[in-house]
């Protein structure tokens, strides 16, 4: 009996309950919830539906909870069902109910922990999006880690998932770019607000030996050269970092295209005809104060310029033109503003506002001997992902940035991550794996094919509670996607991995049999716990983009 199922018993029972005493069975929520007690004494699960739903259909709720009790105790399922405080009811499940969680394990394998929860949804999932100006430095390297790991996560549920990367070539940190390039070409100085780090200089000298005569160009030819060049040069850097770092997009988006083509033109004037902007000293603006903004924005300037805003309206139309019923975009910790902002372009398109989902991800130090690390090698002055990765290497980098919330600032302490041991929570997470694995190949060696294992027979401690664990794991990612929030699925691989480290060093629960003795159906039923473990841990760390070694 998995999660899910002990919650629909427990619905069906309450509503059969509640019929039986005269009242509506309609004051039950659509779904029971359960949860496992955090002190592991007061049984196998919980649930509070009798205090939820007592006082509205006209009942005590502990007395509704000694009915349920009682009619909950004759399943065959249900080992014993006891009432706490003032109604809560803990839940025992009988042996041979549980094994149906590692049956279920077995049988959908790599898909388990997946639902369809999400068939039919398109999504735009919009991550890292940095300037092709620089490498990508340590707040875009979160997004590359999350950002992933989420359209994973969602994939998961059964939503169409486009992984975009908004390539931001228009404007003026591009033209800061590319006199950047210019001066570090020619010797001089670099320009105020332009950007420093040998990576300039080497774009540079790449840019000087494909065109030796650039120099000689006038200015403005020189300064175009440079800027289409260095903007490719550096945009394949970002991609290659990205690809090695295992995040791969499906969509390359070009900021400069949607005003070569006119679409930014067509968006304006289209909410203009609706009626959707208004004007104020020469200038058309959107009232994105309405939907959260700090102020409202101009769209057009007084010169009749497009804004930035005026990119953000086109580039969401274009989105919803193609087809998304949802619109993600990943933002910096300095980006808040733009939440009501993409909420108002959403609703003045004619939209709900609902279609936009903006996310914040807060800043990321690294941290070594307690004091913070913060020049790069190349970058001269920020931390970037290739730091980060030759540092750590990618499963670590990828692990440690997704296992804290996105709403947090964090910092990765080198000394931690760099460890073999397991205070290094991948390596934690990933040694458990690995132990599964090596069961796995002493027990091939052993034969103990052809042996049926009786689940029945998993009554400890240890093996109820991992039994558990692993049931909770759809749960896990069907929250991490409704909440936008992969480190559910990395803190639970931890709790997995604890989990299993307690069952396989209490030596008294032997997984292979001793000496000759020949495999009995308690081993086999353990080997089954131990293969059904391996599957959840390769699952789960497959969601985040971290291997499953095999070995260690």
């Amino acid at each position: 009996m998995t999660p899910a199922d002990l919650a629909d018993l427990l619905r069906a029972t309450a509503a059969k309950v509640l019929v039986d005493r005269g009242s509506d069975p309609s004051v039950l929520p659509d779904e029971v919830k359960v949860e496992r007690p955090r002190n592991p004494e007061h049984g196998d699960y919980a649930t509070n539906v009798a205090m939820q739903v007592g006082r509205k259909a006209g009942l005590d709720s502990r007395e509704l909870a000694g009915w349920l009790a009682e009619a909950l105790s004759a399943h065959e399922g249900i080992e014993s069902a006891d009432i706490a405080g003032p109604g809560f009811l803990n839940i025992r499940l009988a042996a041979a109910a549980q094994g149906a969680i590692l049956e279920n394990i077995r049988a959908a394998g790599a898909s388990y922990g997946t639902s369809t929860a999400l068939t039919g949804t398109r999504i735009n999932l919009e991550f890292v999006s940095a300037n092709p100006t620089g490498p990508v430095h340590l707040g875009g390297t979160r997004w590359a880690a999350v950002g992933d790991a989420l359209g994973r996560i969602l994939a998961a549920q059964g939503a169409d998932v486009t992984r975009e990367y908004y390539f931001n070539d228009n404007g003026a940190q591009i033209d800061r770019f590319a006199e950047s390039l210019v001066a570090a070409a020619t010797g001089a100085p670099t320009p105020e607000n332009g950007y420093a780090g040998s990576y300039i200089g080497e774009i540079a000298n790449q840019i000087v030996a494909a065109h030796p005569d650039a120099l000689k160009l006038p200015a403005e030819q020189r300064t175009e050269l440079f800027r289409r060049e260095g903007v490719e040069l550096m945009f394949a850097h970002i991609k290659q970092t990205l690809h090695a770092f295992g995040t791969e997009f499906d969509v390359y988006f070009n900021e400069s295209s949607l005003f070569a083509s006119g679409a930014v033109d067509r968006a304006v004037e289209r909410l203009k005809t609706m009626g959707k902007l208004y004007e104020k000293d020469g200038a058309w603006w959107i009232a994105s104060s309405e939907y959260g903004d700090d102020q409202d924005r101009v769209v057009i300037k007084s010169d009749g310029k497009a804004a930035y805003v005026a990119g953000d309206i086109a580039y969401y139309q274009d989105k919803r033109a193609r087809g998304f019923d949802l619109c993600i975009y990943m933002l910096g910790a300095d980006h808040h503003g733009y939440i009501g902002r993409l909420k108002a372009i959403a609703a003045t398109s004619g939209d709900d506002p609902k279609t936009v989902e903006v996310l914040i991800g807060q800043m990321v130090n690294l941290v070594r001997d307690g004091v913070a690390v913060r020049m790069s090698k190349r970058a001269g002055t920020v931390v970037t992902l290739d730091d980060l990765v030759e540092l750590i290497g990618v499963d670590a980098a990828r692990y440690s940035l997704v296992r804290s919330s996105v709403n947090t600032s964090m910092d990765i302490d080198l000394d931690v991550w760099t460890k073999q041991g397991n205070e290094n929570p991948v390596y934690y997470v990933q040694y458990a794996h690995a132990r599964t694995c090596a069961v796995g190949r002493n027990a091939a060696d052993l034969g103990f094919a052809g042996v049926a294992p009786d689940l029945a027979l998993l009554t400890a401690d240890e093996e109820g509670e991992l039994i558990r664990t692993l049931g909770e794991y759809p749960a896990v990612v069907a929250s991490a996607a409704t909440l936008r929030e992969p480190h559910r699925v990395a803190r639970y691989l931890e709790e997995l991995a604890g989990a299993y480290h307690r069952f396989q060093t209490n030596k008294t629960l032997r997984i292979l049999p001793q000496g000759d003795d020949p495999v009995a159906p308690v081993n086999a039923a353990r080997l089954e716990l131990v293969n059904a473990t391996r599957q959840v841990l390769a699952n789960g760390l497959g969601l985040l983009g971290v291997n499953a070694p095999e070995r260690m």
